[in-house]
């Protein structure tokens, strides 16, 4: 009897509250009831979203120590050895998207901007060079032979003959220059970090990829040296060299300002100096070449002696 008592009792107060819950709610529409049995769940989920929502965003732009770590674990399982495809094929795991950027940063240069941890450092890689100096090879000879041709036209002495041979010459000069001089320039700023310990480092693929979209604006520039006008050919030549000049100072000037003082203006100089030297000569050789006397058919005078003579 004494249970059956304290349950009846139990449940008429429950009922009583619910009975003062409703008188409450009737009173005054808008109060707010609580209930302590239940946690606020929601309005935990809440506050611990905002308040961990600044910290993954930093986690998500900035990384953290474990990401990083799990990242360099990742990669060394999935490596390839050299001699696999697959090894050289993360060299060219770049989109569309990011190969217009780093274009478009190699063209339009931001002062006081560093091209390499503004565009390359995230993902270097060889697509973008690579198609490049290819582009740039077929655009320098083939509007070498129509600077050529348009030069002529209209003389009834010239024969057209395309140059062939143009195409090798100016991918031999364009690749020798894409690959050797960054090859040396990483030698020596090696040599220089072990030498000096606040000096920047780059990796060689970093070099590479510079120099490779810093050969961009010759494209454009090879197009319009089609033009037979010397004085605009030299203009646009130093233009191009300015654009593609700025890239690499702006890029290679902090790897070396901690250097000796005559090391580092040594070293951008140098750089600045290659760069001009691939320009100026593409241009004199392929465009501004000076041009054979054309020999007319040879002439047999009637005392039998052989003549030739020159057409001036």
């Amino acid at each position: 009897m004494s249970l059956n008592w304290s349950v009846v009792h139990s449940l008429s107060l429950i009922l009583l509250e619910f009975d003062d819950a409703a008188n409450l709610l009737a009173a005054n529409p808008d109060a707010v009831t609580i209930s302590i049995d239940e946690p606020t769940e929601k309005t935990k989920k809440k506050h611990g979203h905002r308040q961990d929502s600044p910290r993954e965003e930093d986690e998500e732009l900035l990384g953290t120590d474990d990401s990083d770590k799990t990242e360099l674990l990742a990669g060394q399982k999935k490596g390839a050895p050299f001699w696999t495809f697959e090894y050289y094929q993360t060299f060219f795991d770049v989109d569309t998207y990011q190969v217009l950027d780093r274009i478009k940063g190699s063209v339009f240069p931001v002062p006081g901007k560093n091209f390499v941890r503004l565009y390359i450092r995230s993902n270097p890689d060889l697509y973008g060079p690579f198609w490049i100096c290819a582009t740039l090879v077929f655009a320098i000879a083939i509007s070498g032979n129509l600077s050529k041709f348009f030069i002529h036209l209209g003389k009834p002495a010239f024969h057209y003959v395309p140059e062939f041979r143009k195409v090798s010459i100016a991918a031999t000069a364009i690749y020798a220059y894409a690959w050797l001089v960054p090859l040396a320039l990483w030698g020596f700023l090696m040599w220089r970090n072990n030498k000096v310990v606040n000096i920047v480092s780059y990796s060689f693929l970093e070099i590479v990829c510079v120099y490779g979209y810093s050969l961009f604006i010759y494209i454009p520039t090879a197009i319009l040296w089609i033009i037979p006008q010397k004085v605009l050919r030299w203009v646009l030549v130093v233009f191009a060299l300015c654009l593609s000049g700025s890239v690499l100072v702006m890029t290679f000037w902090p790897a070396v300002r901690d250097d000796n003082r005559r090391i580092a203006v040594a070293t951008v100089v140098t750089v600045v100096l290659f760069d001009a030297l691939l320009a100026v000569g593409c241009l004199a050789y392929f465009f501004d070449a000076p041009e054979l006397d054309v020999l007319p058919p040879t002439v047999l005078p009637h005392n039998g002696t052989l003549r030739i003579t020159k057409a001036l």
